[in-house]
């Protein structure tokens, strides 16, 4: 983005990054390095942290563990650079959903803040202009973010398989030029929505050719919808995104949704404090359940702006209480059974949400029955039953995978989970802007004093050794007088 002065406000981003050189250098305390060098039997080096996934979340977690002196970590990602996240792909929103001051990466460094790199181009006048962030500037400062920290990221990558050995985790990467191992301490999925589980469709619509069917997280040529009548099928901000997306390509779009009502109220701003997002993860379990049963049950509304988007357009119809009841392809076209009658589309789009399964991730699967979920862990009261709840990971407090048997896979805790399944656990966490300030760190502290505890003995023996004195003394001092003096 090029700098353009408003009211003499834009200082430009080179002034910009010189403040942040500045701030980060004042707040530098304490600076050692201080977790030991490990080798392989191979003579590798081996890193202390591998986080895969570098959208929004596995940035702050880099950008976190290089601030504690935990320099010796990569991070991948199997989009190219600057494509990571959902932002230029399967977000189809116009902006980001939460407050245009919503604060996250930075970690409470004011210079590294979505408003600082904004206002550095545009001035203060047009941020306050500026309604909500439309997302692909949010993928603009998360790239710049990343380069103005020099963080470590390999794109093209992508874990296909996890498993202990001797010296910690292999982890085997493929990119372009075929597969690789390499072993880390540490592992963090960190991949937002997507880990672990798969997104969902209903088995009417699955079992329909792919040619006549996609759901809101697959690619979707919405030019080629033009003059269609496109069915979707949801009520939730992504089924109306993409259906506004259709309508936009001069597509003629009805939505379903099995509700009789819109859901217009938004829970998660009611939970947006900072009480909540420190306090949640310490509740007992059974309150932790409580709370996440009525917040993933009623889910989320999409925004006013969303709705506008949608409705301002004559060829879109709403249907509500329509569940999709059965479809079949009948020549070129689909038609879909619901108690308000057929209904005939060109294409139909579900916007039905992600199911929660640890089996569905590869580098997980040949573990997932080591894997404890909530089901394993805790039992709810009649009338508080959820199997989709049961499907979430139980984490630890530092958000390591557990053993769904005592013994069996201790090496699970090194593989923590910074993703939409820690929700349950966490609350909104691993794949939330509002909660990142707050959930990164407990993360990150986490893998610290793991760091530490596995090479407590290495410390300790440091710290006898250290002799280094704090000042010289004189030759002809002998060693009786500096008792002397001392005494």
């Amino acid at each position: 983005m090029e700098t353009r002065q408003i009211g003499q406000q834009a200082i430009g981003l080179a002034a910009l990054e010189a403040r942040i050189a500045r701030d980060l250098a004042l707040i530098a305390y304490p600076e050692p390095r201080w977790v030991p060098e490990r080798f392989s039997a191979s003579g590798e080096r081996i890193l202390d942290v591998l986080v895969v996934g570098a959208g929004q979340g596995g940035l702050a977690i880099l950008f976190a563990l290089m601030r504690d002196r935990i320099t010796n970590v990569l991070a991948i990602d199997r989009k190219p650079e600057g494509a990571e996240g959902p932002w230029r792909d399967i977000a189809r929103m116009e902006t980001l959903r939460s407050w245009k001051t919503v604060t996250g990466p930075d970690l409470d460094i004011p210079s590294l803040t979505f408003q600082a790199w904004f206002e550095a181009q545009r001035g203060t006048d047009a941020f306050a202009a500026l309604d909500k962030i439309p997302k692909e500037l949010w993928a603009d400062y998360l790239l710049w973010f990343r380069r103005t920290l020099c963080l470590p990221v390999r794109n093209g990558a992508d874990l296909v398989a996890l498993a202990p050995c001797r010296e910690g985790l292999a982890a085997t990467l493929r990119d372009g030029a075929g597969e690789a191992t390499l072993i880390a301490r540490k592992v963090v999925l960190a991949t937002g929505i997507e880990t672990p589980g798969r997104w969902w469709m209903p088995d009417v619509v699955a079992a329909l050719p792919a040619r006549f069917r996609a759901h809101t997280g697959d690619a979707i040529d919405f030019a080629a919808l033009a003059g269609k009548h496109v069915a979707v099928l949801g009520a939730g901000a992504s089924a109306f995104d993409n259906a506004a997306t259709a309508l936009e390509h001069g597509a003629r779009v009805t939505l379903c949704c099995r509700r009789p009502v819109l859901q217009r109220v938004q829970p998660y701003k009611q939970i947006s404090y900072a009480g909540f997002f420190r306090g949640f993860p310490s509740l007992p379990d059974a309150d932790r359940w409580k709370w996440m049963n009525h917040l993933l049950s009623v889910r989320e509304a999409f925004p006013r702006e969303t709705w506008e988007r949608t409705t301002r357009h004559a060829g879109f119809t709403l249907l509500t209480g329509a569940p999709w009841l059965g479809a079949r392809v009948l020549g070129d076209r689909v038609e879909i059974d619901t108690p308000r009658g057929v209904l005939a589309a060109d294409f139909i789009i579900c916007g039905t949400g992600f199911e929660m399964d640890v089996a569905a991730q590869p580098a997980l699967a040949p573990h997932a029955r080591l894997i404890a979920t909530w089901g394993d862990r805790y039992r709810p009261p009649a009338g508080q039953e959820n199997p989709r709840l049961a499907k979430f990971p139980y984490l630890t407090p530092g958000f390591a995978l557990t053993e769904r048997v005592p013994d069996t896979a201790p090496w699970l805790a090194d593989v923590h989970l910074f993703s939409f399944g820690a929700t349950v656990s966490f609350g909104p966490s691993g794949s939330s802007i509002n909660a990142m300030k707050f959930a990164v760190p407990r993360l990150t502290q986490a893998l610290a004093a793991d760091l530490f505890r596995a090479d407590a003995e290495e410390h300790y023996r440091a710290l006898v050794a250290y002799d280094t004195p704090e000042f010289e003394v004189p030759d002809e001092m002998s060693a009786a007088q500096l008792g002397t003096a001392a005494a």
